[in-house]
């Protein structure tokens, strides 16, 4: 900081609990806030509308969605995603986007408030109040902690950036009681703290690492969220290694599948039995023992985590920690030094690819709706999953060309995260198209939210692939359990009525040739918009032979 700066920064202010979380967004360069108002955080949505021409506050009609947004909000742009909930049953309605958000290492700082310090502690349950809720916050986040004084505000939000940005990105939380945030008292402003340094790459475990790579014949490059901010290096380490480059979920798109050596899972697969090493980079690797659930004989495994932790959960030969742009620009650097030539292994790369594509065409009517998504949506749109029957298909049958654009909900796999997620994304990104897949059950969990889309104007299209079914729980009971099902056949709404009665542009259509020009012209709107695909019941092929295939000899874990 600047010696002029320091003037201001020592200058006190009279604020309240909920000016000051203001000021300190301010201080963080926030510019969006999701929050959903109630008597709690009245005076901290009074400081919100005081600040309303530098941060814009985002509403909605349900605070799972709030919490969602702001996931989508940062998962698209890299930027600390910001929320606010009343506690108790506000913030345990948020808790599923949080622990989404978490998962998945995406930077959000949650911001909730608690019962007057008077009724702290004493169990007489005054409006929201939820016992032991700071338990509850570090259960489903990464770091939080409560305000006992509006004194206290300042240094701590601070704190609460610094833990959700150091490290392993996740959620911070800041509990502030409800008659702090309206209490006055002279504040001075307070810094930002810098993020926690990241780990020292280790040079000796960096030699060690490119000597396992050099000694490697067929290696595998694997991906996840740690990897999102290194794609460049990542892609020059792969073609130094002349390595396929895979992903599951997370990593997708740090290597484009345009790439020779991007690949989708249904791609990986058919190399992986032949793989010698694979070098993990910022992934927790579930396709290891939990989709793929075999392990090539003689396969030594290198991972890259900035998380220490992470070590102690998956056994590995040599664990690198670090962040993962640093510690691949140092392995590309010694393998460069050591003169490093890879085999030649293009074709069978390629083969691999091919035959992949080959075989996911079976999957219909998935990937020709696929195929047509990808056709009109730009490099740099933005496609957000849901779980359904299309959403599992596009795990191996949507490429994907850039880090970002592809936004899923990770390990937790919340039903109905797909609407709210992709408002805030779009929020993050107005000028840039963002598409939501949803089934029609995924979407009745969160369908209000088209008030929020048409409210603030966030012009998003929705795709809703309708067959009256949770899809894939029908298809388990219905093959697991002698044909008896429960619970999974659906009774709809008219979806076009639906979406219209919002003021919402909608259409239907029945096949992929039509989803075109509907996609076409929702694309073109300068509004929200809604597309209805509708589908017999169980129409769909199974896509999971691609996502848990069987291998010959398999190796259990």
């Amino acid at each position: 900081m600047s010696a002029s700066a320091q003037p201001a920064i020592a200058a006190a202010s009279m604020l309240s609990g909920g000016e000051a979380i203001v000021a300190g967004l301010l201080a963080h360069e926030v510019d969006t806030v999701f929050a959903l108002p109630g008597a709690q955080i009245y005076a901290l949505c009074d400081g919100l509308a005081q600040a309303a021409a530098q941060i814009r506050t985002i509403g909605a009609r349900h605070e799972q969605a709030v919490g969602y947004m702001a996931y989508g909000y940062a998962r698209a742009s890299g930027r600390v995603g910001v929320c606010a909930v009343v506690p108790g049953p506000g913030l345990l309605n948020a808790g599923a986007a949080l622990l989404t958000a978490n998962t998945c290492c995406t930077p959000l700082v949650a911001l909730t408030s608690d019962v007057t310090t008077h009724f702290k502690n004493r169990h007489r349950y005054q409006l929201h109040e939820l016992h032991e809720q700071l338990a509850v916050l570090r259960a489903i986040g990464k770091w939080a902690t409560p305000a006992a004084g509006t004194g206290d505000i300042g240094v701590l939000l601070a704190q609460a950036f610094q833990e959700a940005t150091s490290g392993r990105n996740g959620v911070a939380a800041l509990q502030v009681p409800w008659d702090v945030l309206g209490e006055r008292a002279a504040l001075a402003p307070v810094a930002p703290l810098a993020r926690r340094p990241d780990p020292q790459v280790d040079s000796d475990a960096i030699s060690r690492a490119a000597r396992m790579l050099s000694a490697a014949c067929t290696p595998m490059i694997f991906t996840g969220s740690g990897a999102q901010d290194a794609s460049a290096a990542v892609s020059a380490l792969a073609e130094r290694l002349a390595a396929p480059v895979v992903s599951f979920r997370g990593g997708r798109g740090v290597v484009s599948d345009e790439h020779p050596l991007g690949c989708t899972v249904a791609a990986g697969a058919r190399l992986w039995r032949s793989t010698d090493l694979a070098l993990v980079i910022g992934s927790r690797f579930e396709l290891l023992d939990m989709r793929w659930r075999h392990r090539p004989p003689g396969l030594r495994i290198i991972r890259i985590d900035i998380d220490p932790l992470e070590s102690s959960r998956l056994a590995a030969d040599l664990n690198l920690v670090g962040e993962a742009n640093a510690v691949v620009s140092a392995l590309l650097a010694e393998l460069a030094r050591h003169h490093f030539q890879a085999p030649e292994r293009t074709a069978r790369i390629a083969e691999a690819r091919a035959a992949a594509a080959l075989a996911i065409r079976a999957v219909q009517p998935q990937l020709d709706y696929l195929t047509v998504i990808r056709d009109l949506l730009p490099h740099d749109g933005i496609f957000v999953d849901e779980l359904s029957q299309l959403g599992f298909a596009s795990i191996f049958a949507f490429p994907v060309y850039r880090p970002r654009t592809l936004i899923s909900a990770g390990a937790q796999g919340t039903l109905g995260f797909g609407l709210p997620t992709a408002l805030g994304a779009k929020v993050a990104f107005p000028d840039r198209a963002v598409v939501s897949v949803c089934g029609d059950g995924g979407l009745l969990f969160a369908a209000q939210e088209l008030a929020t889309a048409v409210q603030y104007r966030i012009n998003l299209v929705v795709i809703v692939f309708n067959n009256n079914a949770y899809g894939n729980v029908l298809r388990d009971q219905q093959h697991n359990y002698e044909g008896r099902t429960l619970g999974a056949k659906l009774v709809n709404p008219d979806f076009l009525k639906f979406a219209q009665s919002f003021g919402i542009d909608a259409q239907r259509v029945a096949t992929p040739a039509a989803l075109r020009p509907a996609l076409e012209r929702a694309l073109a709107l300068a509004a929200p918009a809604l597309i209805e695909v509708t589908l017999a019941r169980g129409a769909e092929a199974d896509p999971w032979p691609f996502l848990h295939p069987a291998f010959p000899d398999q190796t259990p874990f």
